[in-house]
């Protein structure tokens, strides 16, 4: 009887500890809780709209990416260019994300605080790449999420359901954003 007892504890605790260690898991992801609690300001009438909301994460998102490659350009970069890129991409994106926070804050908007996992997992490709290599996927990868940005400002610029302040932020931010796509562009025509 005491093994049997002994057995069902055993048994009892294995799952209590995956089921938490699952949750875990679940709630890891800044964007997805974000995301959930924008959600639910929404449901109680108390947030934005689901356009403004997912436009807010994308944009806190991939500012904070921009921000966390553009350090590491500057750092494992080795042409000049990739280097001055970098640079004005922390200058440039810290900037909007800190206006975005503000905005945020008035909006009753929850941004995410950190990268979201598919961001991280960019972050931690890049950082085993050096040189050359690391220049031209970096350089790469800028060509194509300035891109998708440009493309995200526009809709929520011109999208009369996203929120006034929300939509300024896109509308003013869309210059600098063609901006870095003209300057990556350029730097990938040079190096092909």
């Amino acid at each position: 009887m005491k093994k049997v007892s002994l057995l069902l504890l055993l048994v009892i605790s294995t799952l209590s500890f995956q089921a938490c260690s699952e949750k875990k898991k679940e709630g890891d992801d800044s964007v997805e809780n974000a995301e959930k609690s924008n959600d639910a300001k929404e449901d109680a009438g108390t947030g934005q709209t689901e356009d403004t909301n997912e436009f807010a994460v994308k944009a806190a998102n991939g500012g904070m990416l921009e921000v966390e490659l553009g350090r590491m350009a500057q750092e494992k970069g080795v042409s000049k260019d990739v280097k001055e890129f970098g640079a004005m991409m922390v200058s440039d994106h810290s900037k909007a994300n800190e206006e975005l926070k503000t905005i945020a804050a008035t909006q009753n908007i929850t941004l995410p605080s950190t990268l979201g996992e598919d961001e991280q997992k960019h972050v931690n490709d890049m950082a085993k790449l050096s040189g050359a290599e690391f220049d031209k996927k970096y350089v790469s990868m800028m060509v194509d999420d300035h891109k998708d940005d440009i493309d995200e400002f526009k809709k929520a610029a011109e999208d009369d359901k996203t929120n006034p302040a929300v939509k300024d932020f896109a509308t003013k931010t869309l210059p600098t954003l063609q901006k870095h796509m003209d300057a990556i562009n350029a730097i990938d025509k040079k190096m092909k």
